[in-house]
């Protein structure tokens, strides 16, 4: 594994078209989540924009029915999955913190501080 990175997940682990949480890394703060699009992997700090709440209420729903949009359970906002911009509910214009990813021997790596802050 490279230097500064850790391991979140396999990427068999995420289903394609599906989303699924991770806890804060120990010392972080906030959790991140991961969705599969294709062959793109998505990573996101789990802290909506609008009020720094989790984006979900029920583990590992982040995707609305058709799992086209991310959504918070707390007021209703939705996402883009591709670069997390909010684009209805209170916080139009703001975005999701995204997490660097990087795929290497079928894992799913992010930067080690990923979650701490």
């Amino acid at each position: 594994m490279p230097e500064g990175w850790r391991t979140l997940c396999r990427v068999g682990d995420l289903p394609e078209g599906e989303s699924r949480g991770f806890d804060a890394p120990p010392g972080g703060f906030s959790g991140l989540f991961a969705i599969r699009k294709g062959e793109a992997i998505h990573v996101y700090v789990n802290s909506c924009p609008h009020v720094g709440v989790p984006l979900e209420l029920v583990p590992n729903r982040f995707l609305d029915r058709k799992g086209e949009m991310i959504v918070c359970a707390a007021h209703g906002a939705r996402f883009r999955i591709a670069d997390g911009e909010c684009v209805s509910g209170p916080c139009i214009g703001d975005l999701l913190e995204a997490v660097p990813v990087r795929i290497e021997a079928d894992e799913v790596l992010v930067p080690e501080e990923a979650g701490l802050t």
